[in-house]
């Protein structure tokens, strides 16, 4: 079991920047694939961003391509997202979550195939 605890989340103006951090306890993270994902109210989950075991290969949702970097430190067992040039409809609450990876270096950009979740950190990006 893989236990994960999101935080950096809050209340930013429009232009402005957040680091969302995510902590893993029960297994050694660079085991698994880590995705990003996001829901505002009213809409389905959508993908942020993905990192492969080592964090060498990234991918990211086209809305917040060239805005949000994803990096991994697996000896501290976290995953960041840092978010610059928010903007309101980036508000939503952000997921982070675990997968067991079948090829070294995939990324995973669906939220199928991924087995652990964190409780959410809420985004809200005044305008």
């Amino acid at each position: 079991q893989v236990q994960l605890v999101e935080s950096g989340g809050g209340l930013v103006q429009a232009g402005g920047s957040l680091r969302l951090s995510c902590v893993a306890s029960g297994r050694t993270l660079s085991n698994y694939g880590m995705g990003w994902f996001r829901q505002a109210p009213g809409k389905e989950r959508d993908f942020v961003a993905a990192i492969s075991q080592s964090g060498a290969r990234t991918g990211y949702g086209d809305s917040v391509k060239g805005r949000f970097t994803v990096s991994r430190d697996n000896a501290k067992n976290t995953v960041y997202l840092q978010m610059n040039t928010l903007k309101p409809e980036d508000t939503a609450v952000y997921y982070c979550a675990a997968r067991q990876v079948y090829t070294t270096g995939s990324l995973y950009t669906t939220s199928e195939g991924y087995a652990y979740w964190g409780q959410g950190t809420q985004v809200t990006v005044s305008s």
